[in-house]
């Protein structure tokens, strides 16, 4: 398994040919508050994973989240919106999934954008086990994680609600991953895929 740290990168082949599916996944928990006469109560999180699609330029084509859950003819995919959380404590399961036919992106595709945003505008600090993790396989199978980055217990990411989990790019032939790890000022994606424009490409 690699697991990257910020900055580095990684060649997205296997054994000399280009890996083909490769998976976001996140996953988080319910806001537990106190309730009025001391019980404990839990509040829905909705966070969204994205994917931004960018041309040589660095001009943004398609954008996958829960408003479009397919693009380019299904070679990008995304499971659905959830928006509560696991409720009932972490499950272990990826609670929305974005799957990347990484060899039918055309030619046109230079650069695809990995982000997260916390739709109610919660901040990452309160939001239980969120996490956002890079990874080959499909939505019901694991095979190798690429990059993850354990969101809750990252204090980088206290006061934020918006963040940039890698850059997948062209290099050579193939594609290599870059990962980026960093919350941004923004609280819509719109923003965030701006930023990630205007700095991360």
């Amino acid at each position: 398994m690699i697991s990257l740290e910020k900055g580095q990168r990684v060649s997205l082949e296997k054994n000399g040919s280009g890996l083909n599916e490769i998976c976001v996944g996140v996953n988080w928990g319910a806001i537990e508050t106190k309730g009025f006469f001391g019980g404990m109560k839990k509040k829905a999180v909705d966070l969204d994973a994205s994917v931004g699609v960018f041309n040589v330029d660095k001009q943004l084509g398609e954008v996958v989240y829960f408003g479009k859950l397919k693009a380019l003819g299904g070679v990008i995919s995304h499971s659905g919106d959830d928006r509560t959380g696991d409720m009932d404590g972490d499950d272990g399961l990826d609670n929305e999934i974005i799957t990347i036919k990484m060899q039918s992106l055309p030619a046109t595709v230079d650069k695809v954008a990995v982000v997260l945003n916390s739709f109610g505008g919660d901040d990452f600090k309160a939001i239980p086990f969120a996490s956002i993790r890079l990874y080959e396989g499909t939505p019901s199978r694991v095979d190798n994680v690429i990059a993850t980055y354990n969101i809750a217990n990252d204090s980088k990411f206290n006061g934020s609600v918006s963040m940039v989990l890698g850059i997948m790019y062209r290099h050579d032939g193939g594609w290599k991953f870059r990962a980026v790890g960093e919350p941004t000022a923004d609280r819509k994606l719109e923003g965030t895929l701006q930023t990630v424009a205007a700095q991360y490409l």
